[in-house]
């Protein structure tokens, strides 16, 4: 684990078992991704990367058990004291290519390991009931986490009756929530990465208004978009390079697909009936 990734691991220690507030998830959110210079942020400094104000700081780090923002800031500075020198670190000397991908492999392990939890799985089950029940499917994912959204849509429209994707924004992703409503859903999943849009909170808060609930696939616990009662599963993305990448999420996705399947009544024979139709159509090459 490199510097900046163990600095974003001890702050998500930290953040968990707190229940933080939307804006203090946002300013939670800002220092894990800016884990490798948080400790020498002023809170004038954080309010402004985070959009908040320097008050929200300040009573964000009081919620988390300090006297004020002086005291997280010196937690911060002591665990750079406590982290492994430059010529120690993993990956020193590597390729940044190189490091960006083994930081990815490391997101795949703490994955891999929040899955060997009884309330990993517990949490991937029960969404995994909640899509495999609700008609139709809502799966909404914007921007960023456009390309998780339909990637899982595809494939569960080959098991799942009436699945409808919500990849494009504006006023009318509203209307098609509603629809959805209206025609029967009782759940919506959505996919929510860095940066997060405005839009796919303000989506989310119609589902919930119209009586869905929200299972939300994102970064981490503190995540903009979630509100309390959400069903949320999270995977870390990579910020190595200089577009996030998300191979955890994604992974993530899949596993709830698997869940969902499994909840799925007669999942298995619409999975054969596709492969005869796709072989009479000669569809795929292979």
């Amino acid at each position: 684990m490199n510097e900046a990734s163990g600095a974003s691991a001890r702050l998500t220690r930290l953040f968990e078992g707190h229940r933080l507030t939307p804006t203090q998830r946002r300013i939670a959110h800002c220092l894990v991704r800016r884990a490798d210079e948080a400790a020498f942020l002023s809170s004038v400094e954080l309010a402004e990367l985070a959009g908040v104000s320097q008050p929200s700081v300040t009573r964000f780090a009081v919620a988390l058990g300090f006297d004020g923002y002086p005291g997280l800031r010196r937690w911060l500075r002591e665990g750079l004291r406590a982290a492994p020198g430059p010529g120690q670190a993993a990956g020193a000397g590597r390729h940044p290519y190189q490091r960006a991908v083994l930081a990815e492999i490391e997101h795949l392990r703490q994955l891999a390991a929040a899955l060997a939890e009884p309330a990993g799985t517990a949490g991937i089950e029960e969404a995994g009931r909640l899509l495999a029940a609700t008609r139709p499917l809502p799966v909404l994912g914007l921007r960023a986490a456009a390309a998780e959204a339909r990637g899982f849509a595809y494939f569960a429209a080959k098991v799942h009756p009436d699945v409808r994707l919500l990849d494009e924004g504006g006023s009318a992703l509203a209307d098609r929530i509603d629809a959805a409503a209206e025609a029967g859903a009782g759940a919506l999943l959505c996919f929510s990465l860095p940066r997060h849009p405005r839009e796919t909170a303000e989506a989310l808060d119609v589902a919930r208004r119209a009586g869905l609930r929200v299972v939300v696939v994102a970064d981490s616990a503190w995540t903009p978009v979630a509100r309390p009662g959400d069903l949320l599963l999270t995977a870390p993305v990579g910020t190595a390079l200089s577009f996030d990448t998300a191979c955890a999420p994604m992974l993530l996705g899949r596993v709830l697909l698997e869940a969902m399947c499994d909840a799925v009544p007669g999942a298995q024979g619409r999975l054969e009936r596709f492969d005869v139709r796709a072989a009479e159509r000669g569809i795929f090459l292979d």
